[in-house]
């Protein structure tokens, strides 16, 4: 059985989540940040500029950017007190309307997110280790649909772009969330902090509606760079196809793991019947994620995939 997006109809279309422009802290007009995205070959992003009072409240009208072959989504990084450490709130919110309303006076960062989803947003944890953020912050925002596992500005300005461990342990915890990439572009620095992240999401178009719902479904992949072409699997095995990699590996609830390494492989079949894969009590892991690591270091991250939904 083919697994997540990859039995889904349509392509994959690239794109950029979490970008910002002089709406708020980016170097970047809105219309610079776009054409930079679509020279890079993205095939759509969101502008995601910071939904504070001191930037006027700001949600970013793309849609004169939207054409055949380039679209965009629209929504913000919204911000409410407080998190575990003091911090204010980051939470990505893709597919917002553009009156969406700021945050109340004594609007909390998880009511926040609650009204986002409820308004149509895809919510999504913005950069967990950046913003120190604690298990009990990742259980407060119940609204979430994914956790920001990749966020490349924070990786390489100070490697702080983590957000496996506090999914991972969500996931121990039986939430069922998925898994997105990111820039968090400010091209402050020219492009250091772009091009280093992303989704690909499996859509039948480039309609905004229909990437939206896509997001939504779990039909997408993260990726540094490396593709995953197809992964399908039962209960007893699971077989991957992707750009030559040097690593493949399945990671479950704990430290135990199922890799294949080798130069330059183009896909393996991992045996989880014969291979002894009991990470918890009473039998299998009841989720595992695949990534692939290429020869650069750079990954690609599947979605987590729960055992329970794999046929015999």
């Amino acid at each position: 059985m083919d697994i997540g997006p990859f039995g889904q109809p349509g392509r994959f279309w690239r794109g950029n989540l979490h970008t910002h422009s002089t709406l708020s802290d980016g170097a970047l007009k809105p219309e610079q940040v776009i054409h930079a995205y679509q020279r890079a070959g993205y095939d759509f992003i969101e502008l995601s500029d910071h939904f504070v009072s001191i930037f006027n409240w700001p949600i970013a009208d793309t849609l004169r950017f939207r054409s055949n072959s380039f679209t965009t989504l629209i929504g913000a990084e919204l911000h409410a007190p407080s998190t575990a450490v003091g911090e204010l709130w980051h939470i990505l919110a893709v597919g917002l309307p553009l009156d969406f309303a700021p945050a109340g006076k004594d609007e909390s960062g998880p009511e926040l997110a609650a009204r986002a989803k409820a308004a149509g947003a895809f919510v999504g944890i913005a950069h967990p280790a950046w913003s120190q953020l604690t298990i009990e912050d990742g259980r407060a925002l119940a609204s979430a649909h994914a956790v920001e596992i990749y966020n490349h500005g924070c990786a390489v300005e100070n490697d702080r772009g983590d957000g496996w461990y506090l999914m991972d342990q969500l996931l121990n915890e039986g939430r069922r969330l998925n898994a997105f990439a990111t820039d968090d572009a400010h091209f402050q620095h020219g492009d250091f902090d772009a091009f280093g992240g992303f989704v690909e999401v499996k859509a039948q178009s480039l309609d905004p509606d229909l990437l939206l719902e896509a997001l939504k479904a779990g039909h997408f992949y993260s990726s540094q760079g490396p593709r995953i072409h197809a992964l399908s699997g039962t209960k007893k095995e699971l077989t991957i196809s992707c750009s030559p990699v040097d690593c493949i590996t399945l990671l479950g609830g704990t430290s135990r793991t199922l890799t294949r390494v080798g130069k330059h492989i183009e896909g393996a079949t991992l045996e989880l019947a014969r291979i002894n894969l009991t990470f918890l009590p009473g039998g299998l892991t009841p989720w595992f994620r695949v990534v692939v690591i290429d020869a650069a270091g750079r990954k690609a991250w599947t979605n987590p995939i729960w055992v329970q939904d794999l046929p015999e």
